[in-house]
């Protein structure tokens, strides 16, 4: 009887690794992403809303760094990518996806599972068939630049039609040239005109890493020219609210600067004058509500 149990419970164990290795059930990512307060896609990611994105992409950096450190997020974003629009921002929802150095037996047996359920062989393109509209990959490559490319002007020519944003590719691509003609924004460690090798294919929608970030599927994915941050989506209503109260601040400090009444210490970072700072507080309720 013991031992009865004690299979059953090693089968359960590595029904659950193996579920954890390669892609979240529903429960495990609803479970890992709990504070998400928005709907879900099918398999359980977040669906932060198409209207909340578009408000996204007129925020900063320094926005959303206003926010995430206070709350404890210290490592939400990371620099020194190669861009390929630089002045172009990318922002979308996170379908996110881990890259390991090849060893056989295990890239055997992920290569016969995929097989076995009808999905192509060839990594790059299993991914880019999941992706939905207003998607951004995010690939973890561990950095690998020759011989670590996650497609080339082809395959990034399917992405931009589905997803109509772009990609993070803690890698290569390949076919630079092509790729910058499609319309896609991109962030990526180098180009190479080497495809992939030695490398396997380990998880899709799970927790991965990309450089000194954790990223989750359904992340919000904010790069500008600084780089990229991955917000968690129950984040995106406090920092949109914080930014907003910034630009009204900003809109009526300068207003008052513009009538040459005042000395820059007066009213900045913040009214000085008891009967000013009731002005501008009133004047941002007033704006809040005209939001």
């Amino acid at each position: 009887m013991r031992t009865i149990c004690f299979i059953v419970a090693v089968l359960a164990l590595s029904a659950n690794a193996s579920a954890q290795v390669f892609s979240f059930t529903r429960g495990e990512m609803i479970h890992y992403t709990a504070k998400n307060p928005f709907d879900r896609f099918a398999d359980g990611r977040p669906k932060v809303p198409d209207s909340l994105l578009e408000k996204v992409k007129r925020l900063s950096s320094e926005e959303i760094w206003g926010v995430l450190p206070g709350a404890g997020y210290n490592n939400q974003f990371e620099g020194g990518w190669q861009i390929l629009h630089p002045g172009r921002k990318l922002v979308g929802r996170a379908v996110t996806v881990q890259y390991m150095p090849l060893r056989p037996d295990v890239g055997d047996v992920a290569d016969a599972n995929a097989t076995s359920k009808g999905q192509v062989k060839a990594p790059p393109q299993r991914v880019i068939d999941m992706l939905q509209p207003g998607d951004v990959v995010v690939v973890d490559l561990f950095g690998k630049i020759t011989y670590g490319t996650f497609g080339g002007d082809n395959l990034h020519t399917v992405l931009y039609a589905v997803t109509k944003t772009g990609f993070v590719i803690d890698g290569a691509i390949r076919d630079l040239d092509g790729v910058m003609e499609i319309g896609s924004q991109g962030y990526f460690r180098g180009a190479t005109p080497t495809t992939y090798r030695d490398v396997m294919l380990t998880g899709i929608n799970i927790p991965i890493r990309v450089g000194n970030t954790t990223v989750m599927p359904g992340d919000v994915v904010f790069g500008d020219s600084e780089g990229v941050y991955f917000i968690p989506p129950e984040f995106v209503g406090p920092i949109l609210k914080q930014a907003e109260i910034i630009h009204i601040h900003d809109e009526w400090t300068k207003a008052k600067f513009r009538t040459g009444k005042y000395k820059a210490s007066d009213l900045y970072p913040s009214p000085k004058d008891p009967a000013l700072q009731k002005e501008f507080d009133e004047y941002l309720k007033k704006r809040l509500g005209q939001q």
